[in-house]
């Protein structure tokens, strides 16, 4: 049996994919290896695990127009995640997704994302419908 969890009307394509959460912020630039494809700050939450093709849950974005601008340049590499969602996202890096085409989303009613989520959980995220639903 599904489950739907509402947001915000988010940025970018409806997706589907498997969740990598974890209760920490998140920057594209400080916490990153952008060529490889994984978490390289030894302090995050989700150290050594790779974020490629991966529904990354998190609390807060962090970073300003160099995060922005990341989030294209890993697009373009193929080395992306393919949806961001946030209990909060800043305006820069929405703008960056939007950019990237990136699908993010942020302010969930239910409550805090990351303990909505578990690592490994399959959902499908709907942007333009402000939902996700738990499959």
């Amino acid at each position: 049996m599904s489950k739907i969890l509402k947001c915000h009307p988010g940025i970018g394509d409806k997706t589907e994919g498997i969740v990598l959460c974890a209760n920490d912020n998140f920057s594209a630039r400080y916490d990153l290896d952008r060529i490889k494809g994984v978490f390289s700050r030894p302090q995050h939450k989700l150290f050594g695990k790779s974020y490629k093709n991966k529904i990354l849950v998190l609390n807060e974005s962090k970073g300003g127009v160099a995060s922005a601008w990341m989030l294209y340049e890993m697009k373009i590499r193929d080395v992306v995640p393919k949806a961001i969602l946030f209990n909060k996202a800043n305006t820069i890096l929405a703008q960056g997704a939007a950019h990237a085409n990136l699908t993010m989303c942020d302010r969930f009613i239910d409550g805090d994302i990351t303990s909505l989520l578990k690592t490994g959980d399959k959902v499908i995220v709907d942007p333009s419908e402000g939902y996700i639903e738990i499959i």
